[in-house]
């Protein structure tokens, strides 16, 4: 015979104080949780979103990143006329040959400062992007010193704004449009015109190669002919192996969000565990006129791990909330780690997802769980002689 479920309702609300302490404390855990993920989560999405297997980078062999490539003038008017390689409907070879430089620039606050990636490209390069568009100004025109940023950039870095003139060093642009990248890695750059950035950083040399395939099939045929080609010694990586490579730069969030859940998950078991002993001690003539009315031993224990897992689903759904409205009223902006392979800035922003969410809740029912049960099987094995002589 099974307790009642308004047993345990009325247990946990005769008990307000220490219902409402645990359930805040596993809420805060939770919440915690989720921050760690929603950030890891948000890092992954940028370096992989609009990542595609038919569009292909060409570097030169070894290269872990764009930053550590060179590609000569020749090779890359090489690379135009291989096979394999899809035309715009006037016949031009989607070829974008791009240069990567780094920037040092100061944060809106004017505190603290980062690099910044800036990419010199040929118009045909923003055309084979599609998912990247022009939200405010223009595109900007060659030969003129002209840049776009992303609406991120504007909103995290000083002098960004739209017509506003942009100094690092000896380089020198002025903004002339805004574009959103739909959350991908390239909300992390200013983009500007191949030769103008070559001409200011005094390097008449390509960092990358931006070639659109066909399909992913042509995209394999692509790299084979291009390592196969002894002139050039480069190779060539899908974009979305290129990305799935920088990813390295979530491990070590990731590491964290393990060790912080860790020890948050074990500190948070002990506190429901701490609650849980707390109340069988309270309650044992409780628990041993239960066992006198006729309920077994196996329903003493799931009653208990069933009302410490309710008190547990409680502080989730609270922590959920709380993660929501942290991130609804102060985590509106985007931030960025560092690009260890790049050297820069990748901006992202933190992404509450549901499974997420349904992770927190999985997330706090183990923690009630893991210290639900022990002090359960401790109610469960009380004798009724001794429970019932308890004043």
């Amino acid at each position: 015979m099974a307790i009642p479920l308004k047993y345990n309702f009325r247990n946990l609300f005769v008990r307000r104080v220490s219902t409402g302490m645990t359930v805040f404390v596993i809420g805060l855990v939770v919440a915690v949780f989720l921050c760690v993920l929603a950030l890891v989560q948000g890092v992954t999405r940028t370096l992989s979103v609009t990542a595609s297997t038919r569009n292909v980078l060409t570097l030169r062999v070894g290269s872990q990143a764009e930053m550590q490539s060179v590609i000569t003038r020749d090779q890359a008017d090489q690379i135009k006329s291989l096979p394999g390689i899809e035309r715009s409907p006037d016949g031009r070879p989607y070829v974008s040959p791009e240069i990567i430089t780094l920037i040092s620039l100061p944060r809106e606050d004017g505190k603290t400062s980062s690099n910044v990636q800036v990419r010199g490209m040929d118009p045909i390069g923003v055309e084979m992007r599609p998912s990247v568009k022009i939200v405010d100004g223009r595109m900007f025109q060659t030969g003129s010193n002209e840049a776009i940023v992303s609406r991120n950039l504007s909103k995290r870095y000083a002098n960004m704004k739209l017509g506003q003139p942009l100094k690092s060093g000896s380089f020198r642009w002025i903004i002339v449009g805004l574009f959103d990248a739909s959350g991908s890695a390239y909300e992390s750059e200013i983009w500007t015109d191949a030769k103008d950035l070559q001409q200011q950083f005094k390097r008449q040399v390509f960092s990358s190669v931006f070639v659109r395939t066909p399909d992913a099939a042509a995209a394999n045929r692509y790299i084979e002919t291009v390592k196969g080609d002894q002139r050039l010694k480069l190779e060539g990586k899908t974009e979305r192996k290129y990305y799935d490579e920088q990813m390295i730069t979530g491990d070590p969030i990731k590491a964290l969000a393990f060790i912080v859940g860790l020890f948050t998950a074990i500190g948070a078991s002990f506190g429901a565990m701490n609650t849980m002993y707390a109340q069988v001690s309270a309650r044992t003539r409780e628990i041993g006129t239960l066992r006198a009315i006729g309920f077994s031993r196996r329903s003493i224990l799931l009653s208990f791990v069933l009302e410490s897992l309710m008190l547990c689903l409680a502080g989730g759904l609270l922590g959920v909330v709380f993660t929501q409205l942290v991130f609804s009223t102060f985590l509106t902006k985007p931030t960025g780690t560092m690009n260890f392979r790049t050297f820069s800035e990748v901006l992202f922003n933190f992404r509450m997802t549901p499974p997420l969410i349904v992770g927190g809740l999985v997330f706090s029912l183990a923690m009630g769980l893991l210290g639900g049960f022990f002090p359960a099987a401790r109610a469960a094995r009380l004798k009724i002689i001794n429970a019932l002589r308890e004043i």
